[in-house]
């Protein structure tokens, strides 16, 4: 694997992507940046960073592969049970009182949190009024999120994540098995679109009962968690709720003002302006 790639040169590379392709991460912390940038191109072969530009230029599939490697995020069915106890038992009778209830889980990756939530709603008797975006940055991350489909070598652990979750039900009930994956059901997943958005560029589309987007801000500098914080703020309906990672927060005095906190460990906020 190459490991040489100087600041230079990842600047350089930065700019090809957002004037280019439109795929914008100067926001992002640099030293993650490079670090996966430098993994992909061990993995595809790249020596150095002009063939690194050549390929992108020229190669057809290689852009998408690349902002893949630098978009992945790690995520498991309800990973971190307790905050889905917390959703269920602080959160969801709150929302129960709107008519319609919307959600959105911003980063979604490959789905399994949206899929997650979508159970949690169908055991709270709220799914039928609820629409779930689950959006992300990454086409390949969110065609699989579509079809539903989770490998069986991940099941142990999100079975296990879900009965400590508190659910309700027999975990394979959502699911139908079928070779070395296995896929959630329709009546989920029929509640949930997901859609391409960019957090870095795009504007709010909603508005939301609810915003998820966690362990996402981990990857950003401070100023661009302040652009999307406020995007968030902007997306919210009046004391609609925020669910941030457990390493992440709501740093900005200007915006923290306009939260109150529900959780401090899991980082669930509630919007208090009218």
């Amino acid at each position: 694997m190459s490991n040489e790639l100087s600041n230079h040169d990842l600047s350089g590379v930065l700019h090809m992507l957002k004037v280019q392709y439109g795929f914008d991460f100067t926001g992002y912390m640099q030293a993650s940046v490079k670090r996966r940038i430098l993994y992909f191109m061990g993995n595809e072969g790249v020596p150095g960073v002009f063939d690194l530009k050549h390929r992108l230029a020229n190669e057809a599939g290689f852009l998408n592969r690349m902002v893949q490697f630098i978009t992945v995020n790690v995520t498991e069915m309800f990973r971190d049970p307790s905050f889905f106890k917390i959703l269920k038992t602080q959160v969801l009778p709150k929302l129960a009182a709107y008519p319609i209830i919307k959600i959105w889980h911003a980063g979604c990756a490959t789905g399994e949190e949206a899929l997650s939530m979508a159970i949690l709603l169908q055991e709270a008797g709220l799914l039928n009024r609820t629409r779930i975006y689950a959006t992300d940055l990454n086409p390949a991350n969110l065609e699989r999120a579509r079809a539903g489909i989770v490998p069986v070598s991940a099941m142990k652990q999100n079975t296990y994540n879900y009965i400590q979750s508190g659910g309700q039900a027999d975990f394979c009930d959502y699911y139908t098995a079928k070779y070395d994956s296995v896929i959630f059901k329709k009546e989920l997943r029929k509640h949930i679109t997901f859609s391409q958005h960019n957090l870095v560029t795009d504007g709010s589309f909603n508005e939301f009962q609810l915003i998820c987007c966690r362990n996402v801000f981990i990857y950003f500098k401070r100023e661009l968690q302040t652009q999307v914080l406020r995007l968030f703020e902007e997306s919210l309906s009046p004391h609609g709720y925020l669910a941030l990672g457990t390493k992440e927060s709501i740093h900005a005095a200007e915006i923290s003002r306009q939260f109150d906190t529900v959780n401090l460990q899991y980082k669930i906020y509630r919007h208090n302006q009218s």
